[in-house]
């Protein structure tokens, strides 16, 4: 099985300026095939910007999966030999709209996966909670699992992620300031626990009042860092190996110390993570982390 190369690509983007952020992404996929990555990440609503106010001021600039920008994104995919994951907003046939991603290849649009948690924060205030179930999504050898920014927050979703057999989990994203522990410890216990690999890609810049922290990285399947970015726009990468994220089982004495945190689930006893949570929760809000 061959490594693969992987880049985040991380950039500013301009409120409400699909065109310009279009192209930003267009360049920022040249960089990352120049850098000889088979696989570009972006950050989260990296087409559009994400402080909205409201619903009605964000509804001109999303876009169905697939649509014309991922059409283009296609086209470059296509050229270029590699895929891409974007984040944009989506709208579907009925009018709603989701904060998404989408991941398109050389053979075109693959899948859009849509936002399932959302905080109280930017666009996802208006934005419907996403409806569809994780996917993992194989572009040829390299297992791939998307989630958006808060959704790395719930344990469960790169768990599922990984019992589907992702190799990769990539996660788009906007951290602003105030989020430095998110990035520092989150990630790593993500890609840890799932023995997976980890790719989170930030914004950086300023948009109505927030300033996005960058420091995108990329996690090997113990939960080290391979490559992190400072609190600039740039590209990094790293080399993943899937063959590495599919051997579960970890030997560190044989016959005496041997680890599989996906075998050795107990599923029958996790009852009450799928259950309305029983304990009213304080509505007091906690200290800044």
């Amino acid at each position: 099985m061959s490594l693969w190369r992987i880049a985040a690509v991380q950039i500013d983007c301009r409120l409400g300026d699909v065109p310009h952020n279009l192209r930003a992404v267009r360049a920022g996929l040249r960089d990352a095939a120049r850098l000889g990555a088979r696989l570009a990440v972006f950050p989260e609503c990296v087409l559009t910007g994400y402080c909205f106010e409201s619903l009605d001021e964000a509804r001109p600039f999303a876009e169905p999966a697939p649509g014309p920008s991922t059409d283009a994104l296609a086209a470059d995919c296509r050229e270029l030999g590699l895929w891409a994951v974007v984040g944009m907003l989506e709208r579907d046939a009925a009018g709603r709209l989701f904060n998404a991603c989408a991941l398109v290849g050389p053979a075109g649009f693959v899948a859009a996966y849509r936002k399932i948690h959302l905080p109280y924060l930017g666009v996802d205030r208006f934005t419907t909670p996403g409806d569809r179930p994780f996917a993992v999504h194989d572009l040829g050898g390299l297992r791939v699992g998307m989630h958006i920014c808060y959704d790395g927050s719930f344990p469960e979703s790169a768990r599922v992620l990984a019992v589907l057999g992702a190799d990769l989990v990539v996660l788009p994203t906007n951290w602003p300031a105030g989020a430095e522990p998110t990035v520092r410890h989150l990630t790593a216990a993500r890609a840890l626990e799932n023995h997976v690999y980890y790719a989170a890609c930030n914004r950086v810049g300023q948009e109505r009042g927030f300033r996005f922290i960058g420091q995108s990285r990329v996690l090997d399947c113990g939960g080290e860092l391979l490559t992190a970015a400072a609190d600039k726009a740039e590209v990094i990468t790293a080399e993943i190996d899937p063959a590495v994220a599919r051997l579960k089982r970890l030997i560190k004495i044989p016959g005496k110390y041997e680890l599989d945190r996906v075998a050795h689930r107990r599923p029958e006893m996790y009852g009450p993570l799928v259950e309305p949570a029983r304990v009213p929760n304080d509505t007091r809000s906690a200290p800044s982390a």
